[in-house]
């Protein structure tokens, strides 16, 4: 075999493995590619849900909360961690009508409500800030104790939140679309609601006003 041909034939081969390298690495990304798409658009299609709720009133919360933590070593040292946070929330409250049961005696115009759910909160936004973080030298923050002041926090603005007047302007603000919208209609609405619901329903109809001032939560944990 003459040497041209055979250097012919070595840089052939050459050639054909780089592109066959080439090649293969391109049908690998491609596959990659898809099989990612597929897996994000899965997981996209699971967080769908039909839901139908209405807000029907919202409310801004600030708290301050103070947080210490002693620990007695031998009863020599007291190490203690201390931490000041503050949080904002952005609550919503409306109705989830997916709990509503009502139903349409035949050939009337008319629609009888025979449950009424609750106000609720429906979504809570919230924002913390630590301030003045101290800690000791074995008596130290863990994530785990991030995790406890934040849910403890959210925790107090839920409570706040159904302890204010945001039910009450809910529930005023939702009877007052239900039977404007039935009106315009011309369709008339019944409420037969049971004595427990109607007693529940009265709970949030009291007039509590909305704290506009901060409050401070102290608290002392051993």
């Amino acid at each position: 075999m003459e040497a041209s041909t055979l250097v012919f034939l070595m840089i052939s081969l050459v050639a054909g493995g780089l592109a066959g390298s080439t090649l293969t690495g391109w049908l690998q990304k491609r596959k990659t590619k898809k099989y990612v798409s597929a897996q994000e658009a899965t997981v996209l299609i699971e967080r769908i849900e039909k839901v139908f709720k209405v807000v029907m009133a919202e409310g801004y919360f600030t708290e301050i909360y103070n947080y210490q933590n002693d620990k007695n070593i031998w009863n020599l040292i007291n190490d203690k961690k201390k931490a000041l946070i503050i949080a904002k929330a952005k609550v919503l409250v409306g109705y989830d009508f997916g709990k509503m049961k009502f139903h349409r005696p035949d050939g009337e115009r008319r629609l009888v409500i025979d449950f009424f759910p609750a106000p609720e909160i429906l979504s809570i936004d919230t924002d913390y800030k630590f301030y003045d973080i101290e800690q000791g030298w074995l008596n130290r923050f863990h994530s785990e104790d991030y995790t406890a002041i934040l849910n403890e926090a959210k925790q107090t603005m839920n409570d706040k939140a159904m302890e204010s007047d945001l039910p009450r302007i809910a529930g005023n603000q939702v009877q007052l679309m239900i039977f404007q919208l039935a009106s315009s209609m011309n369709w008339e609405i019944e409420l037969k609601l049971p004595d427990g619901n109607v007693a529940m329903l009265k709970e949030f109809t009291h007039y509590r006003s909305v704290e506009a001032q901060v409050d401070s939560l102290g608290t002392t944990k051993e």
